[in-house]
């Protein structure tokens, strides 16, 4: 490896760090996270626990579900769709971070989009509201296209809450998404706050 590049698996890890480090994680920690690994595969954690992964619970897949290297549990098998969806839909994301972090998570239960008020919010780019894909089962069809139509119907949103359930957050590299991320928790907490206060 030459300097000044790295392998995606760790640039993933070291953003699933700086999620733990900034305090964003569910209590259970909770995470699926992938890059782009070429035209239709990605690089996907093949556990859902932050505190469990190392560079050999990673899995290499096309965005059909088909496993290249590495090896996918039936709960992973139900969010490749998730994350092919975002790739697919949206040609310059190399990254799809899931979470349930628990101020983002409660919008995603209220069903409520998450209005871009805060300004640091803009800072990393984002330009709209969060919108809210509706609930539907994990895995099913109707879960993957309404992550799919979402995520192309809000152009300016880097993310997306999933009702019912947590975030899809999304970025030009693993580090973009998990800085994007954590910007996105704190908004979530401030906007909670604020309407507290009316």
């Amino acid at each position: 490896m030459t300097a000044g590049t790295s392998r995606p698996v760790d640039e993933l890890l070291t953003a699933t760090e700086v999620l733990v480090g900034a305090g964003v994680m569910s209590p259970t920690g909770h995470i699926n996270a992938s890059a782009r690994t070429g035209d239709d595969r990605m690089l996907l954690t093949s556990l859902g626990l932050v505190h469990e992964l190392t560079p050999e619970t990673f899995a290499t897949v096309t965005f059909d579900g088909e496993v290249v290297d590495g090896q996918l549990d039936a709960s992973t098998r139900e969010i490749v769709g998730m994350h092919a969806a975002v790739y697919r839909s949206r040609a310059a994301t190399q990254s799809v971070l899931h979470t349930h972090s628990p101020h983002l998570t409660a919008f995603a239960l209220a069903n409520q989009p998450l209005a871009c008020r805060y300004e640091a919010l803009l800072r990393r780019g984002q330009r709209s509201a969060v919108p809210v894909v509706p609930w539907a089962p994990r895995g099913s069809a109707a879960f993957t296209e309404g992550v799919g139509r979402a995520v192309e119907r809000h152009a300016a949103s880097w993310a997306v809450l999933l009702g019912n359930h947590g975030v899809l957050v999304f970025g030009s590299s693993p580090m973009a998404a998990a800085k994007f991320l954590v910007t996105l928790e704190e908004a979530a907490a401030a906007e909670l706050r604020a309407l507290a206060l009316g």
